[in-house]
C-alpha cells in the first residue's frame, strides 16, 4: 500500500501554506477546458514545476498549474491540466488532482476530459455526463493504493459518480439550454488509441466513450468521500465508427471549436452548487 501522506507531505506543507482556504468545489480542466482559469478571478496560481514531488505534464494543453479562484462567491480550486498513464507515470502520481482535493477538504470534485464517442448517436462536439464508470484495467493499481481489504469495503457503498452532484449538473445545463448526454466512460491507459475491434466490444459492453483518465481519480475521491461527477466532450468518434484516422490535433480542433458552451456549462455549474 502507497502511503500518499508521507509520499506528498512536502507537496502538501507548501499547498497548505499557499492556500488557506477550503474549496468549494474542484475541478480538472481537461482539453477543452485549458482556458476556463482566464475567465475567473485568480486568487492564487501555482505552477505545478515549482510544487516538489508533482510530475510534469508533457501533453498539449494540458499547462501545468493549481489555482485557487472565486467565482459567484464560491472558492474553486482548479487544476489546469492532469497527469496520464501514458506519460509513464504511476497511479499514485495520476491521482494527485483528487487527493490534494482530499486534503484541502474540498467537498466537491468536476472532473472533464475528451472521450472518443462509441454511442453512435454521439457526434463531435456533445458534451456527456457520466452515469458510471467502466474499466478492467486499472484494479490492480487501484488495490495498491488502498489495499484490497479497504476497496473491498469502501466498494459496497460507494456512490461514484454522485447521484446528487449529477442532478445539480443536469439543472445547470437546462439553466444553460445546453444538451448534455449521459453515458457510461470507459478508460485505456494509452498511450495508443484502441482498435476498431476493441471498440466493438467496448459498444457491446454498454460503454458510450472511452478516454484515457478520469475514472481513478473519480475511485480515488469516491472513497475518501467527496461528491464526484465527471463531463466529457466528445471530440471524435472511436476508432470504426467512422471511417477516418484518430489524431491528438483533432481532439484539440475539436474542443476549441465547443468550449465556450463548455465553460458556460461549468460557470453555471459553480453558480448552482
Amino acid at each position: 500500500m502507497v502511503d500518499l501522506n508521507f509520499k506528498y507531505k512536502n507537496l502538501i506543507e507548501k499547498l497548505r501554506a499557499e492556500i488557506n482556504v477550503s474549496p468549494d468545489l474542484s475541478i480538472v480542466l481537461g482539453s477543452g477546458l485549458g482556458d476556463f482559469a482566464n475567465g475567473v478571478d485568480l486568487k492564487v496560481s501555482i505552477p505545478t514545476s515549482e510544487l516538489p514531488d508533482y510530475p510534469k505534464s508533457t501533453v498539449s494543453g494540458h499547462e501545468g498549474f493549481i489555482h485557487l479562484a472565486e467565482l459567484h462567491s464560491k472558492n474553486i480550486l482548479l487544476f489546469q491540466g492532469r497527469i496520464h498513464f501514458y506519460e509513464g507515470y504511476k497511479l499514485s502520481e495520476c491521482i494527485l488532482p483528487a487527493f490534494v482535493s482530499h486534503v484541502l477538504n474540498s467537498p466537491k470534485l468536476l472532473l472533464t476530459n475528451a472521450a472518443g464517442g462509441i454511442n453512435k448517436t454521439f457526434k463531435p462536439g456533445d458534451l456527456m455526463l457520466a452515469k458510471s464508470f467502466n474499466s478492467f484495467k486499472i484494479w490492480k493499481e487501484l488495490t495498491e493504493i488502498f489495499g484490497v481489504p479497504t476497496l473491498e469495503q469502501k466498494n459496497l457503498s460507494l456512490n461514484i459518480p454522485s447521484a446528487s452532484f449529477n442532478r445539480q449538473i443536469k439543472a445547470a445545463a437546462e439553466k444553460e439550454n445546453i444538451e448534455l448526454k449521459d453515458g457510461v466512460y470507459w478508460i485505456n491507459k494509452g498511450p495508443m488509441y484502441e482498435t476498431p475491434a476493441e471498440i466493438r466490444m467496448y459498444e457491446k459492453l454498454g460503454n458510450d466513450a472511452v478516454g484515457m483518465s478520469t475514472v481513478h481519480e473519480a475511485i480515488f475521491a469516491g472513497v475518501h468521500g467527496i461528491d464526484v461527477a465527471s463531463i466529457s466532450c466528445i471530440t471524435n468518434m472511436a476508432a470504426g465508427i467512422l471511417n477516418q484516422k484518430l489524431s491528438h490535433t483533432e481532439v484539440i480542433e475539436t474542443a476549441d471549436l465547443v468550449k465556450e458552451k463548455f465553460e458556460s456549462l461549468v460557470k453555471r455549474i459553480i453558480k448552482e452548487i
